[in-house]
């Protein structure tokens, strides 16, 4: 077999990689002028998939507007405890293709109904994860799961658990594994033509303003009433809440620590997905700090940093993460693995997205941009040198590069393509539970070592699966 990681000078070209590679999978167009351009293929598959959602609420919405353009798929089933949202997602599917799924309140419900659905979305909060996933593997049903796993690393290990006794598939919503640009980035740009030399440093960020980061509040008519929400989990292990907090807590569960990992999770587990996946694996240990600076009466850090220190085949790296609720400034939300000789900045948005060459590195990287691997940046002027003791210790200004083509279709698109042709032994998983869970195992360890002010070194123990 053809190793794809092989540089192009070895024998693989630009059209080899496409039509062997994973990438093949998310649909690429090998003639158009960008290779990371996905789109689908002609007609619809004749094996349907029957697709029924546990959580109707914005995530819902999010993968549903994702998946609408993947041929073979009918919705069967939407449910969720708020009427509200199943009436959304209902209108939803009914309004773009012409039929009515059945509606349900409850989850154990739908799945002892709905006895044809072969997938299971699950976008429902994070502490219902587990549950939702697990029920739904064990009554013989695919499952898509949303990042995290779970709120606790014992409900994420039950996952896999069902996975591996149900023999069924499930999915982990960790969508950049399946997004062409990271995949060609890793495969061809890292480990293929090696144009990073060794990678020493990692640094991702996800920065979110105040005004996005502010408490949900809709109608309290539309909510569900206490009972209900004290039924499904909502409440505070036997302490007297009002209405009105329960409500509080179904809309916000991010804020708590009982219903979820906080921003570390919500938002870093994506990157951090990614520090693990480039660097071949896990952290050694890891160090934090974090606050309620701003938002007071919020029980997770508004703001979190933290360090894993790797030890990788060509040496020791570490990798620096930041999420901040208080300010979007900063550049956005990205991930930039820094090498001897050169850096990639990588994200879902292309213009977050920047590589950049090693001032006198070698070899030079024309070759790649003549061969369409890379594309030269626009010029920018040099700095004024300004002389003197300071001006001696500036680096010379590094070559900026670009990715050669766009995406052009949403973000969680192929991920969701690869789970339903996965279903159809048409492909492997490119994030299964128990794979996820080897790369989300260190985050549940960041808001522990903040809450101490301690490094804490991970074992087998903190990172097994099962």
């Amino acid at each position: 077999m053809e190793d794809l990681t092989a540089p192009a000078a070895a024998g693989m070209t630009r059209r080899n990689f496409l039509q062997k590679s994973a990438l093949a999978g998310a649909g690429l167009v090998l003639g158009a002028p960008s290779i990371l351009r996905a789109t689908q293929g002609p007609g619809a598959p004749s094996n349907l998939i029957n697709v029924g959602f546990i959580g109707c609420g914005k995530q819902q919405e999010v993968l549903f507007n994702a998946m609408v353009n993947i041929p073979g798929l009918h919705y069967s089933a939407v449910c969720d405890i708020m009427k509200d949202r199943v009436g959304g997602a209902y209108g939803r599917i009914s309004s773009r293709f012409g039929y009515k799924p059945n509606r349900y309140l409850d989850a154990g419900e739908m799945l002892e109904k709905e006895k044809d659905l072969d997938a299971v979305i699950v976008t429902t909060p994070d502490f219902w994860h587990s549950p939702h996933t697990v029920m739904s593997l064990q009554a013989g049903k695919n499952v898509y799961c949303e990042k995290m796993m779970s709120n606790t690393l014992d409900g994420a290990r039950a996952m896999v658990r069902a996975m591996d006794e149900t023999g069924k598939l499930c999915q982990i919503g960790h969508q950049r594994r399946s997004n062409p640009r990271y995949i060609y980035t890793l495969q061809q740009l890292i480990n293929g033509h090696k144009i990073c030399g060794r990678i020493i440093n990692a640094n991702a960020q996800w920065n979110r303003a105040v005004s996005a980061s502010r408490d949900i509040v809709v109608p309290a008519r539309i909510l569900p009433d206490a009972a209900t929400l004290l039924k499904y989990g909502y409440g505070r292990g036997g302490v007297d809440l009002t209405t009105e907090e329960l409500q509080r807590r179904f809309l916000n569960w991010r804020l708590y620590k009982d219903l979820s990992g906080g921003p570390i999770s919500d938002l870093g587990a994506h990157q951090i997905d990614i520090f693990n996946w480039f660097l071949g694996g896990p952290p050694k240990s890891v160090i934090a700090s974090g606050g309620c600076d701003y938002f007071k009466d919020r029980e997770h850090f508004d703001n979190v940093m933290c360090i894993f220190d790797y030890a990788t085949p060509q040496g020791g790296a570490r990798a620096f993460y930041q999420v901040l609720t208080t300010t979007s400034a900063g550049g956005g939300y990205f991930e930039t693995f820094m090498g001897t000789e050169g850096t990639i900045q990588i994200s879902e948005r292309s213009a977050f997205t920047k590589i950049y060459r090693e001032p006198g590195s070698a070899p030079s990287w024309d070759s790649l941009v003549q061969q369409n691997w890379l594309r030269r940046a626009a010029a920018t002027a040099a700095p004024a040198d300004s002389g003197g003791a300071v001006a001696s210790y500036a680096s010379a200004a590094p070559e900026g590069f670009q990715l050669p083509g766009e995406l052009n279709q949403p973000p969680h698109q192929p991920h969701l393509a690869n789970f339903f042709a996965a279903i159809r032994g048409d492909a492997k998983l490119n994030c299964d539970a128990r794979e996820a869970l080897e790369s989300e195992a260190p985050i549940y360890w960041v808001n522990p070592a903040a809450e101490k002010n301690e490094t804490i070194f991970l074992t087998e123990e903190h990172l097994r699966t099962t």
